[in-house]
């Protein structure tokens, strides 16, 4: 088969009612549950309190939440080759901390800083890919030991205290601006999610990446370079994760080594949700972006129940280990699907 005939829906079977009504309903949940449920949880909020259905708690999500839908895309995209990133912890702590210092401590504008970490993260990225590409380790401990290291590369820096200090106006407006109400992070996470979705679903690449998740040994029969697609995502994922980091840093305006690590799970809650919608048994854009999107109403909504501290973190690991119990019966759908021989698209 050669590699251009490889689809990139390949992977899942197609809704039919040629196995019975129970079948086509239990299809539609897997695809579209996920979708249904925040639509269900956005109403329940909504009748239950008085301020959930308004524009400053739309507002508030936005401006909040987009950072860590960000996040989700960059897991997302090692995670359609089958690998992990860890990083999009440890590297947000390491990142936002490094543009703050750039600036206040050795002078460098804004702009130039923004580059440089940018830069810096698609290389630390490539060093993620060769250490699973190249020296083989698994990806969950590669990601987790560099990942550690740089957190403690922020620890020595900052000394275990904030870096503070005074930032360009318009280094603020990189993540405060508003466009028609909505918050300009908004808008940088849609051009993301497009591009990646156009290059995931409609380019050769994408179906490559795709192929080497599903199956890396059946990808290298078909003449798929492996080590380049794994390499290749962590350095977009890794680029990704100091974009946002960038965006994260400018809204706070200080450098903590205390910031990071509470994005990770939402992150990957987020990514693993996605493989259960739209796409159910791989992960998507689209479904990346709504796992975040369940996660954030019923955390924002949660919260304006008054309930204590200690739920949100609840609500992460539940819906996590939800997440990838679901992420799991629908890659055993598809597998007993080829196996029977269902018509795939």
């Amino acid at each position: 088969m050669a590699t251009s005939n490889i689809k990139s829906t390949a992977l899942e079977t197609e809704i039919t009612m040629s196995l019975g009504m129970g079948n086509l309903l239990t299809q539609v949940t897997m695809r579209y549950g996920l979708l249904l449920l925040t639509i269900f949880l956005v109403i329940l909020f909504s009748l239950t309190t008085d301020t959930f259905f308004s524009m400053l708690t739309l507002q508030a999500i936005l401006s909040e939440k987009s950072v860590v839908a960000i996040l989700a895309l960059a897991a997302m995209v090692t995670m359609i080759t089958g690998k992990m990133n860890l990083n999009v912890g440890f590297g947000v702590t390491f990142w936002h901390v490094f543009v703050i210092t750039l600036q206040q401590r050795y002078g460098f504008s804004w702009e130039a800083a923004a580059v440089i970490v940018v830069f810096c993260g698609c290389l630390y990225g490539a060093l993620n890919g060769m250490l699973v590409a190249l020296a083989d380790i698994d990806s969950f401990v590669a990601t987790l030991g560099t990942g550690t290291v740089i957190y403690a590369v922020s620890l020595w820096h900052t000394d275990g205290h904030q870096i503070v200090g005074a930032l360009p106006e318009s280094f603020y407006l990189l993540s405060g601006f508003e466009v028609a109400g909505i918050p300009v992070v908004v808008f940088y996470l849609m051009a993301i999610s497009v591009l990646l979705w156009l290059v995931s679903e409609y380019t050769a690449l994408g179906r490559k990446l795709y192929a080497v998740g599903a199956n890396p040994n059946t990808a290298v029969l078909n003449g798929i370079n492996t080590k380049a697609c794994y390499i290749g995502s962590y350095i977009v994922s890794d680029g990704l994760i100091a974009f946002a980091s960038i965006l994260l840093a400018s809204h706070i305006g200080i450098g903590s080594s205390s910031v990071g690590q509470d994005y990770m799970l939402p992150a990957l809650v987020g990514a693993f949700l996605g493989s259960t919608t739209f796409r159910a048994g791989r992960v998507n854009v689209w479904g990346t972006l709504i796992g975040v999107s369940l996660v954030s109403v019923g955390i924002s909504g949660l919260q304006q129940l008054g309930t204590p501290f200690f739920v949100e973190p609840l609500f992460n690991g539940a819906i996590l280990l939800i997440s990838i119990t679901l992420a799991g019966f629908s890659q055993k759908r598809k597998q007993t699907a080829t196996k029977n021989n269902v018509k795939v698209k």
